[in-house]
């Protein structure tokens, strides 16, 4: 054998021997390609929900959650919404196919009647588009994305300070960025109107607004009919986007018109606008992810054209959306009979919480709270914002065994007759001696 002969095959040998060694200390390592990657921190309200699930304490009261409990504590599920479970399930013609791309059609023309109104004249002229969505989080979602694609990106989109904590990183994962406008005032517990004006002047010509339809999520503040004639007037001198999150439609007050006033009202200006819908809490549907996104156009081509382009969005996200929460909205919201009974139901939720409201109020009086309590009356929706320092929020989590959110903020589904005289005192205390 050659010695060149000789010399390739010590070379190939070597070379196998290199590559197995290398895969076997590959196979060895314990070391992650993403082992750099910061620790995310836990969702602050899942994480408080989690902690009082672990707590032993037979008093424990949990004011932290975001859904709608009965007066012993309980998931409620709405009488109609079970009606119309069993009519579905005893249906011979349900199946399991796919639905369209941009969901079920009963379920998005409903949507787009309920926010808008049977007679209006965008509905009338066929200029609504709509898309069902993975509830209220997918419909903001693709409600953004849709923005990044078709609109400015030069602008940024102005986010209520506080607001709902996932809309933040909502905007940020299309790539969009945010600016925070003035809409709290600690001092009053109520809306800083004049903030909140000032701030959508001062914003560049055509920015994107996002604005709470009704019960305002975290603070339960939200502008009367005459304050949001005045936000109409600014956003329309400043070309500004009005893109409106509507969750609690009917929960908040009981009425589904009044709570839809601030959204008709753009529309009836002429404004083009984004409304995200959500039926969790006006449904109960927390775990079937039924929402909607509607988009409000100038013309119907327009309207062809952007519900086009949802369904193309629609498509590399999540190729088609669930069908048994919309099958329940579809079938409520389209039958007269099962409608007037979720009006009902809806009333039961949300008298139950105003009457949480009263009841509270009345005791920090009769206990003579230091401070004015006067806003846990004029908020509305399921949440407030008691207006509780961080270090008394910690008191009333570690001592008392009562779970809410270090900003103060309670749910007032959380309160009920048997819970809320061992809250006022806990509250009382804290306000009282802790700074």
């Amino acid at each position: 054998m050659s010695a060149n002969r000789l010399n390739l095959i010590l070379n190939h040998l070597l070379n196998q021997i290199n590559e197995f060694v290398n895969a076997e200390n590959f196979v060895a390592t314990t070391e992650s390609l993403f082992q750099n990657i910061p620790l995310a921190e836990p969702d602050k309200i899942f994480h408080l929900t989690a902690t009082y699930v672990q707590d032993k304490f037979p008093q424990k009261v949990n004011l932290g959650v975001g859904a709608y409990r009965d007066n012993d504590g309980n998931p409620w599920i709405l009488p109609v919404v079970r009606k119309a479970e069993q009519i579905i399930i005893n249906d011979p013609n349900t199946n399991h196919e796919y639905l369209q791309i941009t969901g079920l059609p009963t379920f998005r023309t409903a949507s787009a009647k309920l926010i808008l109104g049977v007679d209006s004249p965008a509905i009338k002229e066929n200029r609504v588009s709509t898309c069902q969505s993975i509830s209220g989080t997918g419909a903001n979602h693709l409600g953004f994305l849709f923005l990044s694609r078709f609109y400015r990106k030069d602008v940024p989109v102005l986010i209520s300070n506080p607001t709902w904590v996932n809309h933040k990183d909502i905007v940020r994962s299309v790539g969009l960025e945010f600016r925070e406008y003035a809409y709290y005032n600690p001092k009053t517990n109520g809306l800083d109107i004049d903030g909140f004006l000032e701030a959508l002047n001062d914003a560049p010509n055509g920015s994107i607004v996002l604005l709470h339809a009704c019960a305002h999520n975290p603070t339960g503040v939200d502008p009367s009919q005459e304050q949001w004639c005045k936000i109409a007037d600014v956003i329309g001198a400043k070309n500004h986007f009005p893109f409106f999150d509507c969750a609690y439609q009917g929960f908040a007050s009981g009425d589904l018109d009044k709570d839809a006033w601030a959204v008709r009202h753009f529309v009836q200006r002429g404004f083009e606008l984004l409304i995200c819908q959500s039926y969790s809490k006006n449904f109960g549907l927390y775990g079937q992810r039924a929402g909607c996104l509607t988009v409000v156009s100038k013309n119907a081509d327009a309207a062809i054209k952007i519900e086009s382009q949802l369904a193309r969005l629609q498509r590399a996200e999540i190729s088609n959306p669930p069908a048994y929460g919309a099958r329940i909205v579809s079938l409520v919201l389209n039958d007269p009979q099962l409608h007037a009974e979720w009006v009902e139901d809806l009333r039961t939720m949300s008298y139950r919480i105003i009457e949480m409201r009263k009841q509270l109020y009345d005791k920090l009086i009769e206990l003579r709270t230091p401070g004015t309590w006067n806003h846990i009356l004029e908020q509305i929706g399921m949440f407030s914002y008691t207006g509780l320092r961080t270090s008394q929020v910690k008191v009333l989590i570690q001592k008392y065994h009562i779970y809410l959110t270090d900003n103060g903020r309670i749910s007032m589904a959380g309160l009920s007759t048997k819970n809320i005289d061992y809250f006022a005192k806990s509250l009382d205390d804290v306000v009282r001696n802790v700074e």
